[in-house]
């Protein structure tokens, strides 16, 4: 099983992954909540805006009638409303398109290094009331802690100059400075926007669009139907939240001007992987059983928490804690949740629209054959 740094590592590279992917996200059909309108029009920059969920934020807050600004740099194809205005520069030092204008929010969705917190906000700090952040759990610097808060202490950064570090300098040590780099970026927006600083630490973010499958594999291999190896046991908790339902929330909390620190994974009562894998039932295509095998055999199997088996990490040790994250400031703050099976049965749809390689090739999970092989060296272990 992956320790901690193994686990981030892990992590932290599929985020990357999803951050360079974002082709197959430009073809799909983007279902989104009912927005209504907001009772008061904001002008929001998101700074990124055409990954993983930030066409989501791009579509809501258009609908809920805001005026919206996005900053990249223009590499990525999204499919955006008409009434968006694009903003074209480079968080490497290339920030000109952003001076000499005013918004009420910036959200900063796609930070991986402190200093483009610090370039951008430094910039932006008397021309916007607030700075939304979209960080990670992975800050904390003790995982093994079920119910942990906001209050946790974050990961320290190991290095000498965080300023100095770059993707190159990240890329080579992804598990030491994933947690420790998201962590000060949270403390340089903070340090920029004293008291106007909004920070958002999602758990596994998922649904349509998601280029890491890690979460996808479980609707694919669901609807594929015979046996599924499933992980540990089937009182295992898990948590997730649907980027749909993230990119939401932000809207309405850059709309009720929400300040402070906030967890934000779900769902709203405890998940656990058997009642998980037991809402994507109905998408299988034929008699499907879930056969779980413990965590110790996995590990001698060689197959891996979180990679080869999606969204699970054992609840013990390092990694108890991991997926009992509290909440409840989010849930006070009004994040709300889809239900499961939506989120399944809509990134099947989603996913079955992508082109026949893409579909071969899965990003997480196991591959049929090596599966097959787990389940009988499961099955012969038990009867032997």
């Amino acid at each position: 099983m992956p320790n901690r740094r193994e686990f981030l590592t892990t992590l932290a590279a599929a985020g990357a992954c999803s951050l360079a992917q974002t082709r197959e996200a430009a073809a799909l059909q983007r279902l989104l909540h009912p927005a209504g309108r907001a009772a008061e029009p904001l002008r929001i920059l998101i700074l990124g805006g055409t990954g993983f969920i930030g066409p989501y934020q791009v579509r809501y807050a258009v609908a809920r009638g805001h005026r919206v600004s996005v900053f990249n740099r223009g590499r990525r194809q999204a499919e955006l409303p008409a009434s968006v205005e694009h903003l074209r520069g480079d968080r490497n030092h290339d920030l000109a398109s952003l001076r000499g204008r005013d918004w009420d929010v910036v959200i900063d969705n796609p930070t991986t290094l402190p200093f483009w917190v610090r370039d951008a906000a430094s910039l932006l700090k008397d021309h916007a009331r607030q700075y939304l952040f979209i960080s990670t759990i992975s800050v904390y610097a003790d995982l093994s802690r079920p119910e942990m808060d906001e209050t946790a202490a974050v990961a320290p950064y190991p290095g000498a100059d965080a300023m100095a570090e770059t993707m190159d300098s990240f890329r080579k040590n992804v598990g030491g400075l994933y947690g420790p780099l998201k962590a000060l970026s949270e403390q340089e927006a903070e340090k920029w926007f004293p008291g106007r600083t909004t920070v958002v630490r999602p758990g596994l973010i998922v649904g349509p669009g998601d280029p890491t499958d890690r979460f996808t594999y479980w609707p694919v291999r669901v609807a594929r139907g015979g046996e599924v190896l499933a992980p540990g046991t089937a009182q295992d908790p898990v948590q997730i939240i649907d980027a749909r339902d993230l990119a939401e929330w932000t809207i309405r909390l850059a709309e009720q001007n929400a300040t402070g620190v906030y967890n934000a994974t779900g769902p709203t009562r405890p998940l656990a992987m058997g009642a998980m894998l037991e809402a994507m039932r109905p998408l299988a295509r034929g008699p499907v059983r879930f056969t779980f095998a413990d965590a110790d055999f996995l590990e001698q199997q060689q197959v891996s928490a979180w990679a080869d088996m999606p969204v699970w990490l054992p609840p013990r040790g390092e990694t108890a804690g991991h997926a009992r994250v509290s909440i409840r400031r989010a849930l006070a703050k009004g994040l709300s949740f889809r239900p499961l099976a939506e989120t399944a049965r809509e990134t099947l749809q989603w996913f079955e629209t992508l082109p026949a390689e893409r579909q071969a090739k899965l990003q997480a999970g196991l591959k049929p054959e090596r599966e097959a092989e787990v389940l009988k060296a499961w099955h012969a272990r038990a009867h032997g």
